[in-house]
């Protein structure tokens, strides 16, 4: 049995310290479905390339009516500094310990985030998960075509 909500599944609350204020998924889904981004680390290669490719292609985001929220387990202030200096659009949520990427099956080694993506529909459901090597992404074009697979 996975260790994180699959397919179907309901996924697990939260409210966290955002750069955009507390998030809770709960009121984000009362508005659309929610993309969980879970990521390793602030201003590391991959990563940035990943959140800046989500900034640069935000528009295939809203046109799915997906909402995104990136996070992992740094600091409110890391997550601050590297949403400005990128000027990253969409909420970077602290999970300082680890319980909301526990959760959700993104916690790694020595308190690392795993790379996840989390798409979560209005009813409160996980619809899609995938999950990739540190050295790996998902830019939004892969994103809109698995969604709009799963919409198919």
């Amino acid at each position: 049995m996975p260790q994180h909500p699959s397919a179907g599944e309901r996924a697990p609350d939260f409210t966290l310290p955002s750069t955009q204020g507390d998030v809770a998924l709960s009121a984000l889904l009362a508005k659309s479905p929610v993309l969980l981004v879970f990521y390793p680390g602030d201003d590391t290669p991959v990563c940035t390339k990943q959140l800046c490719n989500y900034r640069d292609h935000l528009g295939v985001f809203e046109g799915l009516g997906v909402q995104v929220v990136a996070l992992n387990a740094q600091s409110l202030d890391s997550h601050r500094a590297f949403a400005e200096k990128h000027r990253l659009p969409f909420p970077i949520a602290s999970d300082a310990d680890g319980a909301v990427c526990k959760a959700y099956g993104a916690a790694g080694l020595f308190g690392m985030t795993r790379r996840a993506l989390v798409l979560i529909g209005q009813d409160g459901r996980v619809q899609w998960r995938r999950t990739d090597f540190p050295i790996f992404h998902q830019t939004a074009d892969d994103v809109r075509e698995a969604i709009a697979k799963l919409r198919h």
